[in-house]
């Protein structure tokens, strides 16, 4: 009997062996496919919760500590500049992942809170990418890949000029295998107040050129990120946020006065 963590290897091993037998890349050659789940940007409070929900599902089965802080929206969710994607079955509308998406644009970035942007980036348009959750089982690998080409899309739609992010061992080398490179190289991994104060490492993907360096390394998403229209994939409603929830106060009722007192 296979244990979770042998399932979601074997179906790793499978989807890559899938990938890589589309066509090579630089092939030129564009295809259409359509995918068992939807993954579009949150527009509502009802959107947001089910986010947040397969947010701390996900936490809570490597950061079970941590995840306890994410059983409600937070601040960043609502600020300008950010955008929460949420991938959802076709069969039943249940969400299977979620990633939040922050630029610089508005505000800094969440990993700012804990370490300064080196020269090379500080002055250019960067966006975030957090909250990365993803359901358990064999669609979990594909529908994280599918919401790295979501934040792909946004990035390219929006005029980013660099994705980063901070990954945790050991997902930050799915990140390497996507071919970020280190932001800061000499740290190794770095305490990140945004995240519970766990060690991350940061990892930064230039957004601009990427397409000729995975076309020259031939990685195997190639064709899937470049040559695969994925209609299924919904960025409409870009530039629009998220309103937070009014704090609303209680009602209070007339103070009433004793009869006496009114006619005193």
């Amino acid at each position: 009997m296979q244990t979770r963590n042998e399932s979601a290897a074997a179906s790793n091993i499978m989807f890559r062996t899938m990938l890589a037998m589309r066509s090579q890349p630089g092939a030129g050659t564009t295809r259409q496919e359509y995918l068992p789940f939807r993954v579009r940007l949150v527009r509502n409070d009802a959107d947001l919760a089910k986010a947040v929900s397969i947010r701390h599902s996900a936490y809570s089965r490597h950061v079970p500590e941590f995840a306890s802080t994410l059983y409600a929206p937070e601040p960043f969710d609502y600020e300008d500049g950010t955008v929460v994607l949420l991938a959802e079955s076709k069969l039943d509308g249940t969400p299977i992942g979620t990633m939040r998406i922050k630029t610089n644009r508005h505000a800094p970035l969440s990993l700012e809170q804990s370490v300064k942007l080196p020269e090379w980036l500080e002055y250019t348009s960067i966006a975030e990418a957090t909250r990365l959750g993803v359901t358990v089982g064999r669609m979990g690998p594909i529908v994280k890949t599918v919401l790295f080409k979501a934040f792909f899309q946004y990035c390219r739609q929006v005029g980013i000029e660099w994705m980063v992010i901070a990954g945790r061992a050991p997902l930050d080398r799915q990140y390497e295998e996507l071919l970020f490179q280190d932001v800061y190289p000499d740290a190794g991994f770095i305490p990140m107040r945004h995240a519970g104060g766990i060690p991350h490492r940061v990892l930064a993907l230039d957004v601009v050129n990427v397409q000729s360096i995975w076309n020259e390394a031939r990685h195997p998403l190639y064709s899937f990120i470049f040559d695969t229209v994925h209609p299924d994939i919904d960025l409409s409603g870009i530039g629009e946020r998220l309103v937070a929830p009014e704090v609303r106060m209680p009602t209070l009722s007339p103070r009433i006065e004793p009869m006496e007192a009114r006619f005193a």
